[in-house]
């Protein structure tokens, strides 16, 4: 599954490049704004930090919201507290685009994450030109050479990474990339099947002074503490932002009242 959907959102991207040139990209990434330091906006504090996610659809949930205005829902999600975005830009079975990411963007103060299968430069540039501050690479769908020429790429561009693993050996992969925000993904994009432990048993595995994300497994206040409780600094929301309330739902996730 996670060789397939990169294949495609490649394959996609190398579509866009035939209508937008790689030097035309770089011109319009060029002319955006500075990135927002993401780091400073997920730092551990006091209370986890949530990363909200804009999600119409998943592999493995199927259709999950329409959200015909990302844009407000964002701004939702902003005003519930929520410390970034997340956006989904895979357009095959996530039912996402750069157009999504750019209403974000534009509506909203906190950093933005582009979450797709991130596999070319092309793909990098392209998250910068439509005004993200941080950009995922999925440790598994990425050989080693790839992941550090990619990894240094979002940095040139004043990007952050979010570097994504699922197991001790990737975590120890994102490691030696001296990366500094890091999930650990409790859905194995290989079966999507589901370890909510998964975060919990790698946790203390992290190196240190980076910033821990947990993702997945998130639909209610109980499975937040349940990550925050094993060391996460963050944690990635999507299915039960776009399906309930947001402004309620994250405030209850934040341990507020609502």
């Amino acid at each position: 599954m996670l060789a397939d959907l990169t294949a495609g959102a490649v394959e996609d991207a190398e579509s866009r490049a035939e209508r937008t040139p790689l030097a035309a990209l770089e011109r319009e990434a060029l002319a955006q704004p500075a990135a927002r330091d993401a780091l400073l906006a997920l730092a551990p504090g006091d209370r986890v930090k949530i990363i909200a996610e804009v999600k119409r659809a998943s592999p493995s949930r199927g259709d999950l919201a329409d959200i015909p205005d990302p844009a407000h829902q964002a701004r939702q999600y902003e005003i519930g507290g929520a410390s970034a975005i997340s956006v989904l830009t895979e357009q095959r079975r996530f039912k996402g685009s750069l157009d999504d990411l750019r209403a974000v963007r534009a509506a909203v103060d906190i950093p933005v994450l582009r979450k797709d299968f991130i596999a070319t430069p092309y793909q990098v540039v392209e998250a910068r030109a439509a005004g993200a501050d941080i950009v995922l690479l999925i440790v598994a769908a990425l050989d080693q050479q790839r992941l550090v020429e990619l990894h240094a790429l979002v940095r040139e561009w004043g990007m952050t990474p979010l570097v994504e693993a699922h197991s001790a050996e990737e975590l120890a992969r994102a490691a030696d990339l001296g990366a500094q925000l890091i999930g650990i993904n409790a859905r194995d994009l290989t079966t999507f099947e589901l370890d909510r432990d998964l975060f919990g048993r790698l946790a203390g595995s992290f190196p240190e002074g980076a910033i821990k994300v947990a993702e997945s497994a998130v639909l209610t206040p109980a499975d937040v503490a349940h990550y925050r409780s094993a060391g996460a600094d963050a944690v990635l929301v999507g299915e039960a932002l776009v399906t309930g309330e947001p402004v309620s739902t994250l405030r209850s996730f934040l341990g507020e009242d609502v």
